[in-house]
């Protein structure tokens, strides 16, 4: 499954939706959509995985690094609406806090 990736503006952020799997084979679009979100210096990224059904140890690198970096550079970042396996796999490697992972409703 290919990986899309669209970025939005809402209000003083950006949102980078992600649709489809994260894997080795794609974990560089993610990095690059977030790093040229991080470019735009918003007060906040947030990375939407609701159409994410699946993500390696690869892709959650790419999440975590860019959560050091938004520390970094004192931007708010947030991962939301992780699907139910995804979720527990973040959950079991202890990264939900860093990621500051949010349910939408």
């Amino acid at each position: 499954m290919a990986l899309d990736i669209i970025t939005t503006q809402r209000d003083q952020g950006l949102v980078v939706l992600a649709t489809g799997e994260i894997d080795v084979s794609c974990a560089d679009e993610l990095r690059d959509a977030i790093d040229s979100a991080f470019e735009q210096k918003p007060s906040f990224v947030t990375v939407d995985l609701a159409q994410v059904p699946y993500i390696d140890s690869t892709g959650i690198g790419v999440l975590v690094g860019a959560a050091h970096r938004a520390l970094d550079e004192a931007i708010e970042f947030s991962v939301t609406n992780p699907q139910r396996n995804v979720k527990r796999v973040l959950d079991l490697l202890g990264v939900t806090r860093e990621l500051g992972i949010v349910a939408e409703a």
